[in-house]
């Protein structure tokens, strides 16, 4: 859509903010459906409702990756794509409208009339009485987004350019074309594996989360490592071999549907806990600096890569965002290690 509002070369200064708004607008959309239903569970069902999350957004991942089979260059449609995508969006916003049921916040009578920047100061003194614990959860967060961010953004270009050397440039030639084809095909077949696998393996951990207690933690890491050892495969093993990248894209999902589910399930369980307990909480402010950990990381992600082509070339560039990507999962799922449970991790 850029390209046919701006003239030829500055579409990316469209592209490029209206790319982070759609980030942000998906970012925001988490955080008052996250906090609904940790408002509507019980305290043991906090971390398996939260995983429920994961389970709908492998249908829609599933959705997309399918989307993106349509054209033969995804890239030359993104229009139509995206006004698919958006009729998809109102209709499932429009059911939430119809089928949510919540109740809204009443003013005590007699409570003093707060100011303007009311809102803001109570933000202000939320966060300064949120514990350690706390932002060393939205830390570890940071650098599973790095990886998952790398994924999401690169995933494609890694598939066409290092994959199958592909190339759909003007200047490109008709074989390269056909590879970048054949690409961004094993990306989208790729995905379809990937969606399918995410909703089993969502399915399984939903089942651990409510049939045993086994510690928090100990499930995430191992999710987190597994990322890890995929993403570096596909940075230093996969080379040419179309297979054994789907493989490893296939299971670099699993840092995903963890991150979105255990994280916040845990956030959700802590404050629970500790309303049951009498204390004050922020729920869906906690939930909101979890997303935004979202951001930081693809935000990084990109300032990387674009820091990488400065001096190497694309498939170089490609390559080492994903070994950052890799040590990335590492470092998180070392960091997850060390997370803590317990309402007490709610406050200072």
């Amino acid at each position: 859509g850029s390209e046919k509002a701006l003239p030829h070369g500055a579409a990316i200064w469209l592209a490029a903010p209206m790319y982070w708004v759609l980030d942000v607008t998906i970012n925001i959309f988490q955080t008052p459906f996250r906090a609904l239903v940790s408002d509507k569970a019980a305290t043991e069902q906090q971390v398996p409702m939260q995983a429920v999350f994961v389970i709908t957004i492998s249908v829609g991942n599933y959705i997309a990756y399918s989307l993106m089979k349509i054209y033969d260059d995804p890239t030359s449609h993104m229009l139509e794509l995206m006004l698919i995508v958006f009729v998809i969006n109102i209709l499932c916003v429009g059911i939430m409208m119809i089928v949510a049921r919540e109740t809204p916040f009443v003013r005590p009578a007699g409570a003093p009339k707060e100011s303007l920047c009311g809102p803001v100061i109570n933000i202000v003194r939320s966060v300064k009485g949120m514990s350690t614990a706390f932002f060393f959860l939205a830390l570890v967060q940071c650098f599973v987004w790095l990886g998952n961010g790398t994924w999401a953004m690169y995933g494609q270009q890694w598939f066409t350019s290092n994959v199958f050397r592909g190339d759909n440039s003007d200047a490109a030639t008709q074989e390269e074309k056909d590879a970048y084809g054949k690409g961004v095909d094993a990306y989208g077949t790729g995905g379809q594996i990937r969606s399918g696998v995410q909703l089993v393996v969502s399915l399984a951990l939903l089942a651990v989360l409510i049939y045993t207690h086994f510690p928090k933690k100990f499930l995430y890491a191992p999710f987190l490592f597994t990322g890890a050892v995929f993403t570096l495969l596909a940075s230093f093993a996969v080379g040419h071999a179309s297979a054994f990248a789907i493989v490893c894209f296939v299971f670099s999902i699993l840092p995903e549907l963890a991150c979105f589910a255990i994280p916040y399930g845990l956030v959700a369980r802590w404050n629970k806990e500790a309303e049951n307990e009498g204390k004050t909480v922020s729920t869906a402010l906690q939930m909101s600096l979890l997303n935004c950990c979202i951001t930081v990381g693809q935000q990084v992600s990109t300032l990387s890569l674009t820091l990488f082509e400065t001096s190497l070339t694309l498939q170089d560039s490609l390559t080492a965002i994903f070994i950052v990507a890799g040590m990335a999962y590492a470092v998180a799922g070392t960091g997850a290690l060390f997370l803590k449970e317990g309402s007490e991790t709610v406050a200072k």
